[in-house]
């Protein structure tokens, strides 16, 4: 399972309407790792005047590895972390995530190309 829903989230979403806040409540709880990560990054770049922040920290651990994996691989929780932070994910090989500001298109097309994935090949990461 990849996020721990409460018996109240599962009502909401049977009822046809989960609230966005519990949703983002959730995937914290659920994620912490990943979640500090996105929240780090999402406080580095509102508080500065670039248009993207990028982790290169290696997550330590399995758990870790997991986190970053559920949630960078849904499309809801991502969808849901964009919105609450007003940001654009990406993510690159296994462990490099970025924010960027919405309109910051150009960058994130850069970060996400074919090119930028194969300079950011690491012999150390080929079987992470």
């Amino acid at each position: 399972m990849s996020l721990l829903v409460t018996p109240d989230l599962v009502e909401q979403a049977r009822s046809g309407k989960v609230d966005e806040a519990d949703f983002v409540s959730c995937i914290a709880e659920s994620l912490p790792y990943a979640w500090s990560m996105v929240t780090r990054l999402a406080d580095e770049l509102h508080g500065s005047t670039v248009d993207h922040a990028v982790s290169q920290e290696v997550p330590q651990t399995d758990e870790e590895w997991g986190q970053m994996f559920r949630m960078m691989a849904s499309d809801s929780i991502r969808a849901a972390i964009e919105r609450h932070y007003d940001v654009k994910l990406a993510f690159q090989n296994c462990c490099t995530v970025a924010v960027f500001e919405p309109n910051a298109e150009e960058a994130r097309t850069e970060f996400t190309s074919p090119e930028a994935q194969v300079l950011n090949q690491k012999p150390e990461l080929r079987n992470c």
